[in-house]
């Protein structure tokens, strides 16, 4: 099987640790991963602003890099929700049949990594160990518009050691959504601020989600308020194992 990783824009930026979890993790269970370095943006924040038509020469860069591979796994539900269900609606418009080709070929290859790890690799237990209480926050687009449902869930109760506190109010949205948070600044702060009360009401250590946009704003606003909660990805605890544990990194704005 030949699998890409598809490292998205925040991680690559601002968490390239998360992409180094992923290939760890991957590699552990047996799986040989490339990463196209002509990978750049999914064009998410082009299509949910509107731009659709500057969202055209995106896409055909994203369905160039990953062509030919079997599966392209991202540890974002986000981005992969945007490949799945917005790289069609981008194809048909700009009126290029073979970009409407290679987008049907490749979208459906597109995996977040939970999704990957159940349903392709069939693995709930990766061998992982992070002797942590920890609650889990499940991102807009990871749970409405991919329905990877308690995916993340059945990976995080196998992992050694770990605690997993149910969170109040888990599908609430946490008002981060990208340009949403830019736009509707007063709103966005609201809306994360009561989930930052949610998360405080666990009693958790550490929140994990599947998308490090929703931790920035989360662990920000944790941090102004010194709720003294850490954020870490899903892929970050799910490549911890025993002796290595101490060595995962933590989102910025987290206070440990």
């Amino acid at each position: 099987m030949r699998v890409a990783l598809m490292v998205t824009c925040i991680n690559d930026a601002l968490y390239p640790g998360t992409g180094q979890a992923v290939v760890r993790l991957l590699r552990r269970l047996g799986v040989k991963v490339d990463f196209p370095a002509a990978q750049t943006c999914c064009a998410q924040p082009m299509v949910n602003t509107g731009y659709l038509d500057e969202a055209v020469p995106v896409v055909r860069t994203f369905v160039d890099a990953f062509s030919g591979y079997d599966a392209i796994v991202t540890p974002s539900g986000s981005c992969a929700g945007s490949a799945r269900h917005q790289h069609g609606l981008v194809a048909r418009r700009s009126g290029d049949p073979g970009l409407e080709r290679a987008v049907a070929e490749v979208s459906p290859r597109v995996y977040e990594l939970s999704e990957f790890l159940v349903d392709v690799l069939g693995v709930t237990d990766v061998g992982a160990y992070f002797p942590h209480t920890v609650t889990y926050h499940p991102t807009c687009h990871s749970l409405r518009m991919l329905g990877v449902g308690d995916r993340p869930r059945l990976l995080l109760e196998s992992v050694r050691g770990l605690t997993l506190l149910d969170l109040p109010g888990a599908d609430q949205c946490c008002g981060f959504g990208g340009t949403f948070a830019v736009k509707n600044a007063d709103t966005s702060v609201a809306m994360g601020t009561d989930k930052v009360r949610h998360v405080q009401e666990t009693g958790a250590e550490v929140l994990v989600a599947g998308d490090n946009s929703c931790l920035t704003h989360i662990g920000g606003l944790m941090s102004r308020q010194r709720a003294g909660v850490r954020t870490v990805h899903l892929a970050e605890i799910l490549a911890s194992t025993e002796g290595a544990v101490l060595g995962v990194p933590t989102t910025a704005g987290a206070r440990r």
